[in-house]
């Protein structure tokens, strides 16, 4: 601390006493040592410490008392303070604030060393009616002064000269000695005695004489400028005491606080311990001299009173006992500056306030401030304002780094959760108090504390005032975060009615976000919610939170999944300047922490079993997928289906309303969940504008992946008995989808069709049995197989009456069935088999067993004989029906091409003569001989046969013969 000129310093103290009148106690300087006058035992410690030499030869060190600076001798009758005490307990407060006070010097022997406990008898009247009562001045009680201590001093290094000559040695040490003898009164005594030991000690390695006189005289030396430190001191304390008396202004104590405030956290415990007790004396002169009148200004009032509460836990004792006393000054200035500035209109508040002030000072005494300093935090949290709570908060925190001491540093958190706890919603700089507490967090060690700062951010974000503030900040950091932001997320220590309240605010940040535009960046708040949720899930301090929640979380980072798809770090609007020191690994992607949160989701809700089933089948790498991702979805949605039904259920009804918000990634998400779940039986439950109607609006969506959607929804629909009637009315809308391209769509649509097809109306049939027809032959085979599935099972749902109206339907499909059961798809060639015997029940015929032999026809021609000549005699318009078979010769497939041919050349000698006569056979034969150019030879040789048959037929030679000749042509083709 810079210590005052010691010439100016005196004069300026003198003069401010003599202005207020004030009598001005009378400074004792100590005598040499040994002629009388003992140096207290602290002040012989401190000065000791700072300018002895070790080699000193320690004394017994008197008994005296230099606890904060009073210098006092040990006197028989007791202590001073015990005395003044019990002479001063009965005053009043009116009596003890005088206009004519002393001022309390450190060294002064006065009777008003000790303290006094604050008073606050006179509210007793508190608890009278409100409405009948006015507070006074006098209501507010006085507490007594405070002793001063010593500050610190600081000397600059010396430097070295030459030797000096022997006679200005000689006059320098006959200096020194005659000073050994007389106290310096003067401040030219005082002067002419340093000058003269500065420039001995300068030469002294050039001048042992001069060195074995400070030797034989180091005593003395030492015993001096003890005598000199002091009363430098006690110039400085009437100094700041005179400045507050002549200008008693509450601007005042906040400029000296202001000066003093680093003093008061200095690590030096000598620098810490004078700068204590030097305020503590400046409290108590103002406690009694203050003036305060409006308008009032004390900017720093609750940063001070922080202090003085972080000093009461002080590991140095004298510096914790001083600020409890100090403290005690300081609460009664508070008093009286919240009384004048408190407002008229809410003063039932003021005395609520002030009974519960004396209630606590009824239980703590200044021994109790001492030793468990966070009770102060309960005692001024109840007058200080949300601005001056900021400052006390924020100094705690900002102290925490230079308490290096456990103890005190356990104190300091103590005092933060007090404060906290008791202040609840009143805090106004929630941002800046959690920017300092993140800060901190990677400074300090002590795991106490740092679960002491953990739980302040709990008690913010606990409160709803303060939730959605101390997320916003906390997510504005680094992601991943770091190990310290990750511990804090973790440890929450949250009182179980709040968790659900806590991790909900946090979900929505995270929902917000969805409802922007898909082109634009993704969100920074997003991937840092997203990733602040993964902490929590890890840390489980929310269980049951997470529990309660977990559909609305699982949805909602499956989402997230589906937003993060494809982007990288660069694709995410990063708030600038937040990765000015790191630089963001290019493996940290949204994807990444979408997926390890759903990962851990599921894995603290115990649904151990829905990850086993999305890791054996490749789920995840499903939903990572820009194609998969849905199929991902419905993998885990029947997952949970299987294995957990309550979740399962809990989960359709939360996407009930969830299906109409955010945008489209958002919405296919949610609904392809929600379609997988329309198994369930209480999906019957849910009302028709929920499902069958929303499912209809899907129907006409323009993106093929919500009609894909609706009708998947619908086939798990149907399978509800009582839905189906609701569903019928969507049955022109699906049997229009049978012509869409997409091959899903078509499938869905047939599928729902076939369970269906038994409620259909006459009218419906024929038309879906046309459609039908059309896809016979299709590109895609399980268009083609399911397209004769379902039109067999048409056949069958025919009621009796309309049978006639389908009999033509039924005879034109004899002909594709039969030449696709040789199609070289297995399946279809199977289906056709079993669709052509349907017709022949509906025709009431008995097919032949030779049209169910899986081989091929060219290898088998007797056996197609045979079918041919079923056919021939059961069927009229055989020229149709050749017409029917030859448009197959150009079909893309060669075993139908083959089989058509082949067919046609049998076929014709069943042929009515006159009628292929009358119509000609040059149509005909110009389909076989474009054949003849075919690429295949079994192609080339069959058409050329079937030619040669065409041309007897037209002649009309023997049918026998032709037979033979075919026969002839079979067995070439066979070798």
């Amino acid at each position: 601390m810079p210590l005052p000129h010691r010439g100016r310093s005196s004069r300026l103290a003198g003069s401010r006493v003599a202005s207020t009148s004030l009598p001005r106690a009378t400074a004792h300087s100590p005598r040499r040592a040994g002629r009388g006058a003992p140096l207290p035992s602290h002040a012989q410690r401190l000065t000791r410490r700072r300018h002895s030499s070790e080699q000193v030869p320690a004394g017994p060190e008197p008994q005296a008392d230099f606890r904060s600076g009073k210098w006092r001798q040990e006197r028989a009758g007791g202590d001073a303070r015990d005395s003044r005490r019990s002479a001063r307990a009965g005053m009043g407060s009116r009596h003890r604030i005088c206009s004519r006070e002393e001022i309390v010097i450190p060294c002064a022997s006065d009777n008003d060393s000790g303290s006094v406990d604050l008073q606050l008898s006179n509210l007793e009247d508190v608890k009278k009616d409100a409405s009948s009562l006015e507070l006074t001045d006098s209501d507010i009680s006085d507490i007594a002064g405070l002793p001063q201590e010593s500050l610190t001093d600081s000397f600059r290094p010396l430097t070295q000269q030459g030797p000096l000559s022997e006679p200005i040695v000689e006059r320098l040490i006959q200096s020194i000695q005659e000073f050994f003898n007389d106290d310096l009164q003067s401040e030219l005594e005082k002067l002419t005695f340093l000058r003269s030991l500065s420039s001995l000690s300068r030469a002294l390695p050039y001048d042992e004489t001069i060195g074995a006189f400070i030797h034989s005289h180091i005593e003395d030396i030492v015993h001096i400028l003890n005598s000199l430190y002091r009363q430098t001191l006690q110039a400085f304390s009437e100094m700041l005491q005179s400045l507050v008396v002549k200008d008693p202004h509450l601007e005042n104590l906040d400029t000296i606080f202001k000066q003093m405030d680093p003093w008061l956290q200095s690590t030096k415990d000598h620098e810490r311990e004078r700068a204590t007790v030097s305020m503590a004396q400046v409290l108590k002169c103002s406690s009694r001299h203050l003036s305060l009148k409006l308008p009032l200004q004390f900017q720093r009032l609750g940063r001070l009173v922080a202090l003085m509460a972080l000093l009461c836990g002080d590991p140095v004792k004298e510096v914790a006992e001083e600020a409890a006393e100090g403290t005690h000054y300081l609460l009664h200035i508070t008093l009286r500056l919240k009384y004048v500035t408190h407002d008229k209109k809410n003063h039932p508040s003021l005395r609520r306030a002030m009974k519960k002030c004396q209630e606590l000072l009824e239980l703590y005494s200044i021994k109790q401030f001492y030793s468990c300093p966070f009770k102060i935090a309960q005692v001024f949290e109840v007058f200080l304002n949300s601005n001056e709570l900021c400052q006390f908060v924020m100094t705690i925190l900002d102290g925490l780094k230079n308490l290096k001491h456990p103890c005190t540093q356990n104190s300091a958190g103590e005092l933060l959760i007090t404060l906290v706890k008791n202040a609840e919603s009143r805090f106004e700089k929630v941002p800046e108090i959690m920017g300092v507490i993140c800060a901190q967090l990677s400074i300090i060690s002590q795991p106490r504390v740092r679960q002491q700062i953990i739980n302040t951010v709990s008690l913010f974000i606990s409160r709803p005032k303060y939730t959605d503030i101390v997320i916003s900040h906390l997510l504005c950091h680094p992601v991943p975060y770091d190990r310290h932001l990750a511990e804090l997320w973790r440890t929450l220590d949250v009182k179980l009615p709040n968790t659900t309240w806590i991790l909900w605010r946090l979900l929505r940040k995270l929902q917000k976000c969805h409802n922007a535009p898909t082109h634009e960046k993704m969100a920074y708040m997003a991937v840092a919610a997203t990733d602040a949720l993964y902490e929590v899930f890890v840390g489980n301090r929310l269980r049951a939170a997470t529990f309660r929640l977990f559909p609305q979380l699982l949805m909602t980072l499956l989402i997230q999944i589906h937003h993060s798809i494809g982007l990288t770090m660069s694709d995410v609007a990063i708030p600038s300047g937040l990765y000015t020191e790191q630089e963001m690994s290019s493996q940290v992607t949204p994807l990444c922490f979408a997926i390890q949160a759903t990962k851990t989701l599921l894995l603290r809700t115990l649904c151990w079993q829905e990850f086993n089933i999305m890791e054996k089948n490749k789920g995840w790498t499903l939903l990572e997928g820009k194609d998969g991702h849905l199929q991902g979805i419905s993998l885990l949605a029947n997952a949970l289906l299987e294995r957990n039904h309550l979740f399962a259920n809990k989960i359709m009804y939360l996407l009930v309303p969830l299906l109409n918000r955010g945008n489209d990634k958002h919405k296919l998400t949610s609904a392809g969940f929600f379609v997988e779940l329309l198994q369930s039986p209480v999906a019957r439950r849910l009302p028709s504008i929920y499902s069958i109607a929303r499912l209809k609006d899907w129907l006409h969506h323009g993106n093929n992946v919500f009609k894909t959607l609706a009708l998947k929804g619908l086939r798990y629909l149907t399978r509800h008995q009582e839905m189906r009637e609701g569903i019928k009315s969507l049955l022109p809308c699906i049997l229009d989808l049978l012509c869409e391209t997409d091959e899903k769509i078509v499938l869905l649509a047939i599928q729902i069709l076939l369970q269906l097809v038994e409620t259909m109306d006459f009218t419906t049939l024929t038309a879906m049995m046309k459609t039908l027809f059309s896809l016979f032959g299709d590109v895609r085979p399980d268009v083609h197989r399911f397209s004769m599935t379902l039109f067999g099972a048409s056949i069958k749902s025919v009621k009796y009456t309309d049978k006639k109206g389908i009999e033509n339907q039924v005879l034109d499909s004899l002909v594709p069935l039969l030449l696709y059961s040789q199609d070289e798809n297995d399946a279809v060639a199977e289906e056709s088999r079993q669709v052509l015997t349907i017709c022949a029940q509906f025709l009431k015929w008995k097919l032949p067993q030779e049209v169910y032999c899986k081989d091929p026809w060219y290898i088998r021609c007797g056996k197609v004989g045979k079918v041919c000549k079923f056919f021939g005699k059961k069927c009229k318009g055989k020229v149709n029906l050749v017409a029917q078979t030859l448009m197959f010769s150009k079909n893309a497939k060669l075993p139908i091409r083959r089989a058509a041919v082949l067919f046609v050349g049998l076929l014709l000698k069943y042929v009515d003569h006159s009628e292929l006569t009358m119509k000609g056979t040059d149509w005909i034969e110009k389909d076989l001989r474009d054949l003849l150019c075919d690429p295949e030879p079994s192609l080339r040789i069959i058409a050329s046969q079937a030619l040669f048959q065409v041309r007897e037929v037209g002649t009309e030679q023997d049918p026998r013969q032709t037979v033979c000749g075919l026969r002839k042509l079979m067995g070439c083709l066979s070798t």
